[in-house]
Order: C-alpha cells, then structure tokens, then sequence
C-alpha cells in the first residue's frame, strides 16, 4: 500500500516549481504565479500571505494546494445596506464577528488550485486526499482555527471531491460564479452576430462614440507601475460590492505578476491621448484567457465607454490566437451575461472543527451563499446546482 505523507509549509517556495506545475499543468496560475503573489504580500505588508499543503509518496510529490489563514467575517457576503447594518451590530460584540478560517485555495485566485500528480489513479488520488485532510486538521489545530475550508472549487473538482468531503464532514456553500464567453467563431462579426439585436447594437453605438482610444499590449509595466496600482485601487474604491480581504492586492502585484510570468502576463493598456485611461491584466493559456483585472480612469473612461472597447479588444485578442474560452470574473454579471457570457458554479466546502457549529452553519449555508446574497444575482437561482 503506498503511504502519503502531508505537511502545511509556510511558504509555497518550499514546493519545487516543477512538482508544483506538474501537478497543474497548463495553469497561468501556476507556481510563479502564486510566488509572485505572496513575494509583493510579504514585501508590502498588505493583503494576505500563502503557504501552501503538500502531500508526497515515496516517488515524490502527489498533491499540492495554496492555503491561507484568515478572519471570516460574517457578513462578508453581505452588501449595501445589509452590510451597514451588519457593521453596526458587530461593533457591539466584536469576538462574534468572525471566524479563524484555514482556506484550501488563494485570495488571488478565482477557483481552488488543488493538483494531483498525473501518476496517480483514482485510489491513490483518494489516499493523497486523506492525507491533505489530515494535514489540514493537523494545522487547523495548531493554529486555533474553528473551520477548514476549500475555497471556490470548480464543477469538476468539486464533483469529483465531494463524496470524500462529505463523509469527512465539510458541507456545501454556494461561491460566486465564474462568468465565462465561449468563442466558437472566426472573427468579431462571428461573435457579435451570436448576440441580441438590442445589445449587438449598443456595443456597436459605443465602438463609434467611443473616439480616439490607442490600445497597446505589453509584456510587463515598466515606467507605470504606480499608474496601474492607482487605477486599480480607483475601480475598487468605486465598485458597490466589498468583499474585505478577498480583495485586497498588495502594492506591487501587478509588476511582480508581469514580471514572473512573463508574456503568459499581457497587459492591454487603453490611452486617450497620452493618459493612460484604463488597463486590463490577461493570464494567457493555450485554449483559455483569463481576465484578471480591469482598472478605469473616470470620468476618462466613461465618456470614451472603454468598458465595451475593452470586451470587445479581449473577444478580439481571443479570436487572434484562436482561444475559445474568455474568462471574466466574479463580478459585474448584468453586463457579463448582456455579452453573452455564462456563468459557471463554484463551491465552497467547509467544517468546523466544533460539531454543534457545523450542524448550525450547514442549515445557514443556503441564506450565507454567496450567490444568494450578490446583488446582482439574488433574483436568479440558475447558477446554483443542489448537492451531489
């Protein structure tokens, strides 16, 4: 019987990049990705710090994951007005507010990057899993957290982990989606032609209204470093949803990524004349863009509309490299959806390491999702899928 061994390292540099990546192969999220994160945490003291849980066998390692410590709040799903009201009550019993939470998963990552060497079958997958769990418990333990949680597990993996977690435990919570366009197209009249008429012409009115815009994709940010950090922080300062620490980046993460990814990080940067009025950081893979991050320079950017110049500059850059899958993120889903996105389910399993907690959160799970409470997505109940 092959034996598994886990352990919680400190930092995910104690992992070989090449064990690492060979556990996830293809990922633009990979070990320089993650290592870049946590460098610009550490360097600037903001934002959150991860390690990272291994599991190994006599042939090397087997599994590997992110992990994070961190302070749930409560009312972290919560936005507006039920936020405020949230706020108010905890001031008044601050030690109820949150939980200590060690999180399977990273808080620069849009799903839970949980790998198993190839090598492995379906048993021994299984038997590396124990032994995750187990180092999991083991960490948990030491550090007084109440609850281990896998955060923003995909279809996939959450299908295929889900009998374990169940039996070891965790319940289920509803994340937020993941908005997605698929480009089965030539070109951009291929794609805008899949939409309605009344959006195909919106997007249309916007290109031609949208004036004199100079895009440029750059493999690193030299020289604006600071003017995408700034537009960055301004687009978040502005947005109506808050999610805390899950959305905080460290000054100097988009340098750092530009720097340890090299042209898997294209920067796609919109100037009006020379001000640089927005920017998009894009995570190239073989057959899948990721949208990382959009930052806008208003009013700048809404009287030129470079939120459609944009879309349709990424549908473009897709269709160039003949890339099927455009992913966008966890927000702003009216427009996403308009466009002709859909959304994919994402998990979070959890336990509490206190039996009568778990009971209680578990019968809360479905009024805690967090897609039941986005503001934008509490009247759909389309991207939810019940237990399996």
């Amino acid at each position: 019987m092959t034996m598994f061994a886990g352990r919680v390292a400190v930092s995910i540099a104690e992992i070989a990049a090449s064990d690492w990546d060979a556990c996830l192969p293809g990922e633009a999220e990979n070990h320089a990705y993650f290592s870049a994160c946590d460098g610009a945490a550490v360097a600037s003291g903001v934002g959150l710090c991860c390690g990272a849980v291994v599991v190994t066998d006599p042939v090397g390692v087997a599994a590997v994951a992110p992990v994070f410590p961190f302070a749930y709040r409560f009312d972290t799903p919560l936005q507006g007005r039920a936020r405020r009201w949230a706020e108010a009550a905890f001031r008044l019993v601050p030690g109820l507010a949150a939980l200590r939470v060690l999180c399977v998963g990273s808080p620069y990552a849009e799903r839970c990057h949980l790998g198993f060497a190839a090598r492995l079958d379906a048993t021994a997958r299984a038997g590396a899993m124990e032994a995750l769990l187990a180092a999991l418990e083991d960490e948990a333990r030491a550090r007084g957290a109440h609850l281990v949680a896998f955060k923003d597990l995909a279809p996939r993996e959450d299908a295929a982990l889900a009998p374990m977690l169940r039996r070891a435990g965790f319940a289920r919570l509803n994340s937020l989606p993941v908005a997605t366009l698929d480009l089965p197209f030539a070109d951009a009249e291929g794609y805008l032609a899949s939409l309605s008429g009344a959006t195909r012409k919106d997007i249309r009115r916007k290109l031609a209204k949208a004036g004199a815009v100079r895009i440029e994709h750059r493999i690193g940010i030299a020289g604006l470093e600071g003017q995408i950090d700034a537009l960055y922080e301004a687009t978040r300062a502005r947005s109506s949803l808050d999610y805390g620490d899950l959305e905080v980046l460290p000054p100097g993460y988009f340098a750092a990524v530009g720097e340890a990814l090299g042209e898997r990080a294209v920067f796609a940067l919109y100037f009006v004349g020379d001000t640089l009025a927005a920017f998009n950081l894009l995570l190239v893979e073989p057959d899948r863009v990721i949208d990382k991050f959009l930052g806008m320079r208003d009013p700048l950017a809404r009287e030129h509309n470079l939120y459609a110049v944009s879309w349709m500059a990424n549908v473009r850059f897709c269709l160039e490299r003949a890339v099927g899958e455009l992913q966008t993120g966890q927000t702003a889903y009216a427009s996403k959806l308009r466009f002709g996105s859909r959304l994919v389910p994402s998990t979070i399993r959890f336990r509490h390491r206190n039996r009568l907690m778990q009971w209680l959160l578990a019968r809360l799970s479905p009024w805690l999702s967090f897609d039941h409470l986005d503001p934008q997505l509490a009247s759909s109940r389309t991207v939810s899928s019940p237990d399996r």
